[in-house]
């Protein structure tokens, strides 16, 4: 599965309504300061769009976070997702891009339980950031509510977000505003920890699919880290930073090792290729499990909190 940037977002479920290559002027500016966000700290060094992949290739997809919880047979909860009654209080630059992925991740979620109902809330919600943070204009809202509302084929929203979500993190790099993209990245990563530590903890018996998957956060939440300590010098992601050590020092608690396995040639895309069979191992102690789920779900509700 390609987990490139755009394909983590994918959840979002977003429909362009900007089919060429003109773009509007960036004219955003800062809530706080009043001033361009191109003059707002924007990280110690430029990071190339390479090496943004290389960070978060690994990340999980809010959908593929929310299969894996409903193919180990957990029912959908509405009271795991984040309330949109108060997006307004979203009033930040900072609370908006973290804000979308966050509601992003629980889209993703009800889409894969088919909860179109309630889905047209977090779609409103997260047009409302977007047209926050100046990136509104690369979705057709009405176009998206359309398709929700009909119960329209998933696999085809999905495949037509996956390259239009791609022109909006390029827009937002392209005008030294690529501190946005990484705390939407981060809003996904935390809001799909906490869906899966909440079914976790609320499920008779420990699920060794759910506890390997968040045992394997341990290499994805340290890419992440590095990311996200580009921009250190801004106090605001200096205090996120903070909060995901934590998580990451309870991290050390796990193990994960790696057995080399016999390569493979295989068929894709019409060509043949090598598949390398690697196999990964994860020791996480139902105790260690716990800590992190506890202290997932408490950075997060910190995060939402307005």
């Amino acid at each position: 599965m390609n987990k490139q940037l755009i394909y983590i977002l994918l959840s979002l479920l977003f429909l362009t309504a900007c089919g060429g290559s003109n773009k509007p002027k960036d004219t955003d500016f800062s809530d706080e300061f009043n001033i361009p966000d191109s003059v707002i700290y924007d990280g110690n060094l430029q990071i190339s769009e390479e090496a943004m992949d290389d960070i978060v290739q690994n990340i999980s997809s809010p959908v593929e976070i929310a299969a894996l919880i409903k193919a180990v047979g957990v029912p959908y909860s509405k009271n795991y997702l984040a309330t949109t009654d108060y997006v307004d209080n979203y009033n930040t630059n900072f609370k908006k891009a973290i804000g979308l992925g966050v509601f992003g991740a629980d889209l993703g979620y009800q889409n894969m339980y088919n909860k179109t109902g309630s889905v047209i809330d977090y779609i409103s919600a997260i047009k409302t950031l977007a047209d926050g943070i100046r990136v509104g204009q690369f979705f057709d809202f009405t176009t998206l509510k359309r398709l929700v509302s009909n119960n329209q084929n998933l696999d085809s929203l999905m495949y037509i977000s996956v390259q239009n979500f791609n022109q909006m993190d390029r827009y937002l790099r392209e005008n030294n505003r690529s501190n946005l993209s990484s705390l939407i990245v981060t809003g996904v990563w935390i809001e799909s920890m906490y869906l899966l530590g909440k079914t976790i903890k609320e499920s008779d018996s420990v699920n060794a699919e759910l506890s390997e998957k968040i045992g394997e956060q341990q290499i994805i939440l340290g890419n992440l880290m590095l990311l996200l300590k580009n921009y250190d010098k801004d106090p605001k992601f200096r205090s996120l930073i903070e909060d995901l050590t934590e998580i990451q020092v309870l991290f050390r608690e796990v193990t994960i090792t790696y057995e080399k396995g016999e390569p493979e040639m295989i068929e894709e895309d019409g060509m043949l290729v090598f598949k390398q069979n690697d196999k990964q191992f994860i020791d996480i102690s139902n105790e260690t499990l716990f800590k992190i789920v506890d202290k997932t779900i408490e950075v997060r509700n910190k995060i939402i909190q307005l």
